[in-house]
């Protein structure tokens, strides 16, 4: 299937869902932290699949289209970051963690698949 715009790309359809179930998990933080952690947890979350977004805008240069994949992902890390403290505070199960971490590993991996080979796709 031939990609034309950022919604074909697999790697922001995972992200994008991704950052859904997170934004679902946050809603369970306590009141306490829903200006805190749950917001900086759900911000970074939805970083990757907007930096995709807005990467794609710019993917006629290789440069800032592999710029913008590289902000993604640091959030990536970023929200496992966030997923770490929010299973140490005790917000969270160690199996919710655990499957939303890997998620964001694999999506993690498809960024740097696509920005590694984007110069072969983008013909």
């Amino acid at each position: 299937m031939p990609i034309k715009t950022y919604h074909d790309l697999d790697v922001f359809r995972e992200a994008y869902d991704a950052a859904l179930a997170v934004s679902k998990l946050t809603r369970t933080f306590p009141a306490v932290e829903q200006f805190e952690l749950a917001r900086q947890l759900r911000r970074a979350a939805r970083s990757v699949p907007a930096n995709i977004a807005e990467g794609w805008a710019k993917r006629n240069s290789t440069a800032e289209f592999k710029s913008y994949l590289q902000v993604a992902m640091g959030s990536c890390h970023e929200v496992k970051f966030w997923l770490d403290m929010s299973r140490d505070e005790g917000y969270v199960s160690v199996a919710e963690i655990d499957e939303l971490k890997g998620r964001y590993d694999r999506i993690g991996a498809m960024l740097y698949g696509l920005w590694k080979n984007w110069r072969r796709i983008d013909r």
